[in-house]
């Protein structure tokens, strides 16, 4: 059986990572809880393993008494001093046995009762190597499909990717490499469960970190994420150095740094903009191109209401409204959006305007100017090469049209 215990010892040490005397405590315990279970019930029982042959050794351990009453636990005396002269009565003796004796129902239960603990160990293992790797992205290979679920190989563990952490569109075949975010580690019946995600904000989030150096060490800080994964990611972002911009840092040079990005989430378009802590400047800056009019803002319940033109309607929603939502989780505030009203404007105002043009000219008045308009001539800018006698065809007496050419010549000279 030695032979049997130091190979099991070798691989989980090797392959496991479990500590050679974390495994001799757990076997030797195993097997003396089996035996004293089995056919060694009623003996108080000492195991050993030797840690480099795998050797085992047993001992049953005795009360010295002068009168045997139940040999599984006592010894007479005079037996007791040939083992041990220095013995007494009502001591302890430990008397070796042969392993044998332990019984083969004890080395099958113990077996069992071994490859439990290394169950148990192995959970263990699990959460301590990868405790501290919540939230960081991770490297693995998929193995294959359990329940809608995709099996991924990190090495050490395996880790679940599960239909809601996916990315819609995309598909990986057995042995294909992948990279996702270990996003927990939950507690089941099956010991610890490492769950991966492609579909978190915090992917993004991690890829930026990695990607950016200027995030790496503080300089850029990303102050809000949105996401749709496969779909879209709105991303805003501020800097503590005024000689750093901090959208240009995201996107790199030629935009280097976020095309990598864009390839990891399988071409998911990436917007980045400038962080702004008023929520009315933040909006105007996560909407563009479309503007915003006309605004409200509702503090008491978080909601803004604005107005953007005809041609910015759809730009402003976006496909199924999926920019309006983008830009409200990324604000953090509730967006009512509607077409800007515009007041149609009649054939009597725009000639009430047009007259208006005319207050401007001394000693024209609103008559004349009526008249004038009337005749198309909205504006002192439109009299040039206008004569008197031009006035005279109109209706006008050659004194008066005399006169009014008097009137915007002078206007005109004053203006210039």
């Amino acid at each position: 059986m030695s032979q049997e215990i130091l190979s099991v010892l070798e691989y989980m040490e090797k392959e496991k990572g479990i500590p050679r005397s974390e495994m001799i405590e757990a076997i030797a315990n195993a097997i003396r809880s089996a035996a004293q279970r089995g056919v060694n019930a009623g003996q108080e029982l000492k195991v050993e393993i030797n840690p480099r042959t795998g050797a085992l050794k047993a001992w049953s351990l005795l009360e010295v008494v002068d009168s045997v009453s139940d040999p599984r636990r006592e010894i007479h005396l005079e037996k007791a001093r040939q083992l041990n002269p220095k013995v007494e009565l009502e001591m302890f003796i430990e008397k070796e046995m042969d392993p044998v004796e332990l019984g083969r129902i004890a080395a099958q239960t113990a077996r069992q009762t071994i490859m439990q603990r290394l169950r148990q160990f192995e959970k263990e293992r699990i959460y301590d190597d990868f405790k501290d790797q919540v939230g960081d992205i991770v490297s693995g290979t998929v193995r294959r499909r359990e329940r809608g679920d995709l099996i991924v190989d990190l090495g050490k563990a395996e880790a679940i990717l599960p239909p809601r952490e996916r990315v819609p569109g995309e598909d990986y075949a057995p042995g294909e490499r992948i990279r996702c975010l270990l996003l927990s580690i939950e507690p089941t019946n099956r010991g610890p469960e490492l769950v991966l995600s492609r579909a978190s904000v915090k992917f993004v989030r991690r890829l930026f970190e990695l990607e950016v150096n200027e995030i790496a060490d503080g300089t850029v800080v990303l102050e809000a994420i949105s996401r749709e994964p496969g779909y879209r990611t709105k991303i805003a972002v501020s800097s503590k150095d005024p000689k750093v911009d901090p959208v240009g840092a995201c996107v790199g040079a030629r935009g280097a740094r976020v095309k990598s990005i864009v390839r990891e989430l399988s071409g998911e378009k990436i917007d980045i903009v400038k962080y702004y802590p008023d929520p009315v400047d933040m909006l105007a800056e996560a909407i563009r191109p479309a503007v915003p009019r006309n605004v409200k803002v509702d503090e008491r319940n978080r909601r803004i209401y604005f107005e953007v033109n005809e041609e910015d309607l759809s730009i402003a929603i976006g496909r199924r409204g999926q920019n309006a939502r983008l830009t409200s989780r990324l604000i953090g505030w509730k967006l009512d959006i509607s077409k800007e009203q515009v007041a149609e404007v009649g054939f009597d105002a725009r000639l009430r305007e047009a007259i208006r043009g005319w207050e401007g000219v001394h000693g024209i008045s609103d008559d004349v100017a009526a008249f004038l308009v009337q005749q198309g001539l909205v504006s002192p800018e439109a009299f040039e090469g206008v004569e008197a006698k031009d006035l005279v065809a109109m209706g006008f007496s050659a004194d008066d049209a005399a006169e009014i050419v008097k009137l915007v010549s002078a206007h005109r000279s004053a203006g210039a």
